[in-house]
């Protein structure tokens, strides 16, 4: 299929450019054009800002059906965790696929193109495995498909409870046993052309020590992406130091984990032998702001992580809100926040995190990038909506990333196909109905 696309104004990292055409044939970029002043004819006008798609690094799809719920009352992470554990025991491939199918179209409506999804749970509940020992993970895999984007399955070893006892009742339908068995499990799953499989380490009090190197062999030998929940609470900081001597980022060091194809997720809580680590080994850090305010979890050192040299994207984790913007608005404003100065990331380094970056970290090397030879996925920003109007258009960047919300996407194109056209999505008409319907069918 061939397209040509003219957009009014274009980031063309680091710089935004008027009147660009992007011409696309077979799902890629063949070639940009500046400074195309009238569209030509046949071209498809994308009017306000339009930005490679955005990439979600960390996702759990179903803790969307937590959104009010966990909104009463007072505690902490680890309050809040039983009341995942509820929703989790009540999904099935069906209302998975559903449930993820609705939350990966909410995406697509806030411009986001790419998802990786870390995903652990596996098994019927009490841990019996399904006929098809990946029936939840390809429910996941057909879901991104059914909305449009593309998604890297981040199949999470989780074998514990917390540095080596059993799993409990809500866990056992997460574990697999043993790496090993988790390893077989996971090999199993294909890769298509819109997702790509990937491994995570659920957490160090969830795999415990001598079960890391197999995960981490498991992804080297595929050149995969290997994720991990890192330091995201003191507690697990202090049961690790309890149970081996040395922090979770020393851990994962030790057995082979970190590296330029693995992400920390979170690094909240991390001392500045952990953060050099982290930036020598080339370790991604993917900050979920929106989720780390919402659970009290603390604000992470992203600065000095990237300072060190650990790549930064974004997620939004719990989907207390799905919108890759308000997360980058966030990383700066909570680092404002801690220091007491303003500006330490720009827009243009804030939206490579949100695109180049994060698909880099999911494995999309060949996206997050308006220019030849990448992937065609494109989110259009509105330059008139009541949050961004007025905006210079060389600041467009600017305005997007302090202003603008996932509300102010109109269209979206995945590999060259619109999957959300002025505000609408393409494929799933009526996205609120989809997430009403899976989100009570779970908590009725």
């Amino acid at each position: 299929m061939q397209v040509t696309y003219w957009l009014e104004h274009a980031w063309l990292d680091p710089e935004v450019e008027p009147d660009v055409l992007v011409e696309v044939a077979d799902g890629r970029i063949t070639a940009v054009r500046k400074g195309v002043g009238t569209p030509p004819p046949g071209a498809v006008v994308l009017r306000g800002f339009t930005l490679p798609g955005l990439a979600n690094t960390h996702s759990h799809a179903f803790h969307r059906a937590l959104r009010s719920t966990v909104q009463v009352g007072s505690g902490t992470f680890w309050t809040w965790r039983e009341v995942m554990y509820q929703v989790a025991s009540r999904l099935t491939p069906d209302s998975y696929y559903a449930l993820a199918r609705a939350v990966y179209a909410e995406m697509a409506l806030a411009g986001i193109t790419a998802v990786g999804e870390f995903h652990y749970l596996h098994h019927a509940p009490g841990g019996t495995p399904y006929d098809d020992p990946n029936a939840m993970g390809e429910a996941l895999i057909a879901a991104a498909a059914d909305a449009g984007i593309r998604i890297t399955l981040l199949d999470t070893a989780y074998l514990s409870s917390g540095f080596g006892a059993a799993p409990d009742r809500h866990q056992l339908r997460f574990s697999d046993g043993a790496a090993d068995t988790w390893a077989q499990r996971c090999s199993a799953l294909k890769e298509q052309g819109h997702a790509r499989i990937g491994a995570a380490v659920h957490s160090v009090r969830a795999v415990p020590a001598r079960e890391l190197g197999t995960v981490a062999q498991w992804a080297q030998e595929r050149r995969a992406p290997l994720h991990v929940h890192l330091s995201e609470q003191i507690a697990e900081n202090e049961g690790c130091l309890k149970a081996y001597g040395m922090t979770p980022t020393q851990l994962l060091s030790e057995h082979g984990v970190l590296g330029a194809r693995t992400t920390g997720v979170h690094n909240t809580h991390l001392t500045d032998g952990d953060i050099a680590l982290l930036g020598s080994s080339g370790t991604g850090t993917c900050m979920c702001p929106t989720t780390e305010r919402d659970l009290a979890d603390g604000i992470g050192p992203a600065l000095a992580l990237q300072r060190a040299g650990s790549p930064l994207s974004l997620g939004s984790d719990s989907h207390a809100v799905i919108d890759i913007l308000e997360e980058a608005r966030a990383m700066e404003l909570d680092e404002r926040l801690r220091s007491r100065t303003r500006g330490h990331w720009t827009a243009a380094a804030l939206l490579r995190a949100a695109t180049v970056d994060g698909h880099a970290a999911l494995g999309w090397g060949e996206a997050g990038r308006i220019e030849v030879g990448a992937l065609a996925d494109l989110a259009t920003i509105s330059l008139s909506s009541v949050r961004t109007v007025g905006a210079v258009g060389r600041l467009a960047g600017e305005v997007a990333v302090f202003a603008a919300s996932g509300a102010d996407v109109t269209d979206v194109v995945v590999g060259g196909r619109p999957i959300v056209r002025a505000g609408a999505h393409a494929l799933l008409p009526d996205v609120p109905s989809a997430l009403a319907k899976a989100i009570t069918h779970l908590t009725r």
